[in-house]
Order: C-alpha cells, then sequence, then structure tokens
C-alpha cells in the first residue's frame, strides 16, 4: 500500500507538470514554464521518482510468489502495448517531434534489463547503476564516436545530439534510477514488510483515492493526458491566448539576431523591447501567428527604425 500511495503522488505530480507544459503549448500562458530550467528539473525528479518506484516493484513483485512471472510478464506486455500506442500517436499529432523513446518505452526495456539485479549481488547492483548513471559522461569523454548518434542508437542516449522529441528517456543514465531501485527495494523492503509501517494503510480519502492510481497506474498515465488537452483546447477556442504569450520568446530571438547584425546588448536590448510595443500598436502582434506580405513589410520596417534609433546603426 505505501508504493501504491508513492505511486498515485508520482502521478499527481507528473499530471501537474503535463497541465503546465499544456497550457504553455496551447499559449494559455505567457511562456511555458515546463520548458523552463525550473520546469526541466522538475520533469527529471518526476521521471526520476516513477523509475526507482519500477525497480521497488519488481523486488516486490519477485518476493511475492513463485509464479511471479506470469503477472510479470502480462504487465510488461501493457507498458510495451501502451508504448508503441503512444508512438503511433505522436507521429500524427507531433510528426516532428514524436515519442520514440519516452518514459514507458523505458520502463518496458528496463524491467527486462533489470531482471539480473534482483539476484545480483547488492554491490554489483550499485556498481552497475554508477556507470548506467555516468554513461554520457563517459561517452562524452571518449569523444561519443558519430555511430552513437545514429536514431537507431538514440534510445541508448550516448550520442552528442539530443534528438526531438516530446517525450525521451533513454537507457543511459535513466536505467540507473531503476537499478537504484532495485538496490533500494532489496535493502529496504524486507525491513519494512516487518514493520508497522508496511501494514499501514490511508484512511482518508484523498489518501485512498490516490493510492488506487498508483494501482492504476498505466491507466491513469494513459488517460490523463488526453483529458487534460481535451479540456484545455476547449478553453483556448473560447479565451484564445494569453495576451502575452510568445513574449519572452520573442525579446530573447529578437536580441540574438540584433546582436549577430552588430548591435550592442544594451542597444538589443532596447531594440527588443520597442518592436515589441510598436507590434502592439499597429495590430502586428500575433504570437506565433501567420502574416501576409504586406504585414511582414510594415514589421520588418518597424522593426528597423527601432534597431536605428536604439543606437544599432
Amino acid at each position: 500500500m505505501v508504493i501504491d500511495l508513492a505511486r498515485g503522488v508520482a502521478l499527481l505530480a507528473m499530471a501537474l507538470y503535463h497541465l503546465t507544459w499544456d497550457l504553455g503549448f496551447l499559449r494559455l500562458t505567457p511562456e511555458n514554464a515546463a520548458l523552463s530550467p525550473l520546469g526541466r528539473a522538475a520533469a527529471h525528479g518526476i521521471a526520476g521518482s516513477f523509475l526507482v518506484l519500477v525497480g521497488l516493484s519488481l523486488v516486490l513483485a519477485r518476493g511475492r510468489k513463485a509464479g511471479w512471472w506470469r503477472p510479470y510478464l502480462a504487465r510488461l506486455g501493457r507498458i510495451a502495448l501502451a508504448a508503441a500506442a503512444i508512438s503511433l500517436a505522436t507521429v500524427f499529432l507531433f510528426p516532428g517531434a514524436w515519442i520514440f523513446f519516452g518514459i514507458l518505452h523505458c520502463i518496458a526495456v528496463s524491467s527486462v534489463l533489470a531482471l539480473p539485479a534482483l539476484r545480483a549481488p547488492l554491490p554489483v547492483v550499485g556498481l552497475a547503476a554508477g556507470l548506467v548513471f555516468a554513461g554520457p559522461a563517459l561517452a562524452a569523454l571518449a569523444g561519443s564516436p558519430p555511430i552513437l548518434d545514429a536514431p537507431a542508437l538514440s534510445f541508448l542516449g550516448l550520442g552528442a545530439t539530443v534528438p526531438t522529441t516530446n517525450d525521451y528517456v533513454p537507457v543511459f543514465p535513466w536505467f540507473g534510477f531503476v537499478l537504484a531501485g532495485v538496490g533500494l527495494g532489496r535493502l529496504v523492503l524486507p525491513r519494512l514488510a516487518a514493520s508497522r509501517m508496511g501494514a499501514w494503510a490511508p484512511r482518508g480519502r484523498v489518501g485512498r483515492l490516490a493510492a488506487f492510481a498508483g494501482r492504476h497506474s498505466l491507466a491513469v498515465y494513459l488517460v490523463h493526458q488526453p483529458v487534460l488537452l481535451g479540456l484545455l483546447y476547449g478553453v483556448a477556442a473560447l479565451t484564445g491566448p494569453h495576451p502575452r504569450a510568445g513574449e519572452a520568446q520573442f525579446l530573447g530571438e529578437y536580441r540574438a539576431n540584433c546582436a549577430e547584425a552588430g548591435g550592442s546588448e544594451a542597444s538589443c536590448r532596447v531594440a527588443a523591447r520597442c518592436v515589441l510595443v510598436r507590434l502592439r500598436a499597429e495590430g502586428l502582434w500575433r504570437a506565433g501567428g501567420d502574416y501576409t506580405g504586406e504585414e511582414q513589410a510594415r514589421a520588418i520596417a518597424l522593426s528597423r527604425a527601432c534597431f536605428r534609433e536604439a543606437g544599432g546603426g
């Protein structure tokens, strides 16, 4: 029950992260906070917690009964099918960033790769986890051979470039979390089962709901994002994008282009703000929108005028 509750808490954190991403993707917030450094750190923490729980769950399943491999294979099959379904769906929804090796793909592969760790000596499991965590850094020190950037090997995560995809959880370093979970489970779960906490069950409605979600984590994972996107698409259709959506991205890109054109940092910052203000005044500000040829010409003229006035040339 404790493991189920932990999965439920991780699912809640994941749903909140996806809600943040969806709001930014649909331009219902000024910027996509999920893509900020803090947002990316949260995403990594949530993914890592899920993978540690995968390792713990493998240890728990292995210790339950002699025929543990039957439910193991059944669950592995469900996860693999779900991963394939997500890849297929995202090929159509996000063809430029479809998910070829996301969290479910990593869980499926890791659930097989981790089997020897269920019986290997614990120091060996710890060493293997450390090597997997260090894999990308070791590959970089070795010069990241070009073959590791081949699309067929992208699932390893050892290449020099990161593929364009909406969810990328490669074997290195993420399998290390599963191994860490296996090691932690082998150390802690026997003691937990013999303790009062091992028999603990949540009594409140929220706790029971979280534990229920944790027991059905795959179903919750598959359903929550389509539901969130469906609801938020409806909101976006009614409200339109946030008035300030895309501002920070525009200002950053303008400053970078201005610097390449020879402007100083100070003048480019002033020119960027000037352009944004004048685009709004002229009714030309549409974050991510298409422009006619005449509108593009007007926007370019405004940009050049702001650049000159800011002392850029």
